[in-house]
């Protein structure tokens, strides 16, 4: 019995919190009973950050008039009706959304969505570092970009309104859709792929590190100013369209992607489960700031039994955040472009637990550890495969104080006590996050 109940709750099936009305009611009488369900399901109690207080429940309180089955963008906007309507909504999202399109669903092309004064070969003419120099760009092209870039956002930018629930029924993908939580609470977005969020009008840094960078404003998920969400059960992938097939102008790569789920702003209370992250660079951005302000004793993320599959770096990178990573499953394959997982940065307080790392023949145990400015960081019962086909125990931490210095302190200062389920010994972590975790894993 106690082992049903454990992959109950593993798998999401818990239905305490679920209202009644979840089993009847005409406005999912199409749907299969697992889809009302779980379309209607609230946070399991003690599940992570997002459990804090009275918990998330997103919109499993929808009435019948505010229960929706969309197919497009036109209708998915309609039903989220704007990014402060506080009216319980559950949207189940069925087939694929696509964000780049006018309001008649016809594709619309990035040289569609730009401002008549702008092109990119004039912007690359224009603000080449050869010529502009080491400054920001700046004067009637780069607003003209800025233009560009605003023409995009009013079509993919999808503003969540609080006590919202999305569900993507059995296939559902959303191709180019940018979510966006600013100043809300209480929103659960789950079972959904949601792919190639990606930005036609890239912004030159050329400040940004070294040698500048290519900086796009589009995220998969950004978690701004908001509180108690929960993301669950997602895949986040570029597709088809990678970042590391971009062309390079200036010597950088036209990075056309940002984050897959950014949380920002004073956010806080947020649990990510069971998610695949795929193919990216930048995932998981908590904190964007080094200034202490609203993100001081905010931020607070739980992440556990997520699938995080060649990604370059930020799984997570933290500022200021009391995180949770435990029992998640990294596969690192090859140490080019790979650059860091755990990026501890600053007044951060990662505590990281029983998760299961796989190594590629050349990623070396120090770099999955990287300094931003952090001092401290907790790290117990890590199991990493690296160079043999046999896993072992070890401290990644460790390995990087080796061979970095200052060394990070060993003691986040706090511990977890927000967690729904038994946490599982590493070795078990990769059998049962490629099990369950992503899109298409719930029965519906």
């Amino acid at each position: 019995m106690r082992a049903k109940r454990v992959l109950a709750v593993l798998i999401g099936l818990s239905v305490a919190g679920v209202p009644a009305a979840a089993a009847v009611g005409s406005e999912t009488d199409g749907l299969s009973w697992g889809a009302r369900v779980l379309g209607r399901q609230a946070l399991p109690a003690n599940d992570g950050w997002a459990a804090e207080g009275a918990g998330t429940i997103g919109g499993s309180e929808a009435d019948a008039d505010h229960t929706f089955v969309v197919h497009n963008r036109a209708e998915l906007v309609a039903a989220l009706g704007g990014g402060s309507n506080a009216t319980p909504k559950l949207i189940y999202i069925e087939g694929t959304i696509e964000g780049n399109v006018d309001d008649a669903n016809q594709p619309l092309s990035c040289e569609a969505m730009a401002d008549p004064e702008y092109t990119l070969a004039a912007y690359l003419a224009t603000y080449d570092p050869a010529v502009w120099g080491r400054v920001a760009p700046s004067g009637p092209l780069e607003q003209a970009r800025a233009r560009s870039a605003n023409n995009q956002l009013a079509r993919v930018r999808m503003n969540i309104g609080p006590n919202t629930t999305i569900f993507g029924l059995r296939g559902a993908k959303t191709h180019g859709v940018f979510f966006r939580m600013d100043g809300v609470s209480n929103v659960i977005i789950r079972n959904l792929q949601i792919e190639d969020s990606f930005d036609c009008f890239p912004q030159w840094a050329p400040t940004d590190g070294a040698n500048g960078n290519w900086n796009s404003s589009v995220d998969n998920i950004w978690v701004r100013n908001s509180n108690h969400v929960w993301i669950d059960h997602n895949t986040f992938t570029d597709g088809d369209n990678p970042d590391s097939t971009q062309p390079l102008y200036f010597g950088r790569p036209f990075q056309v992607h940002d984050g897959q789920t950014d949380i920002t702003n004073g956010s806080n209370f947020v649990t990510l489960s069971f998610n695949k992250y795929t193919n990216h660079d930048k995932a998981m951005l908590i904190g964007s700031t080094n200034t202490p302000g609203v993100d001081v004793d905010r931020l607070k993320v739980t992440l556990h039994h997520n699938f995080i599959d060649g990604l370059v770096q930020r799984t997570p990178r933290v500022r200021f955040g009391q995180v949770d990573v435990y029992n998640n499953y990294y596969r690192i394959p090859v140490a080019d472009p790979y650059e860091y997982s755990w990026g501890v940065g600053v007044q951060s307080a990662l505590y990281v637990e029983n998760n299961y790392l796989a190594l590629g023949d050349e990623v070396t145990t120090d770099s999955v550890v990287f300094d931003w400015g952090g001092t401290v960081m907790t790290e117990k019962g890590t199991w990493v495969r690296a160079g043999t086909p046999f896993p072992r125990q070890m401290s990644l931490l460790e390995a990087y104080n080796a061979t970095h210095d200052p060394d990070i302190g060993s003691d986040a200062g706090w511990t977890p006590v927000l967690r729904a389920g038994p946490v599982l010994p590493a070795p078990a972590v990769p059998v049962i996050v490629l099990l369950l975790a992503g899109a298409g894993r719930l029965p519906v």
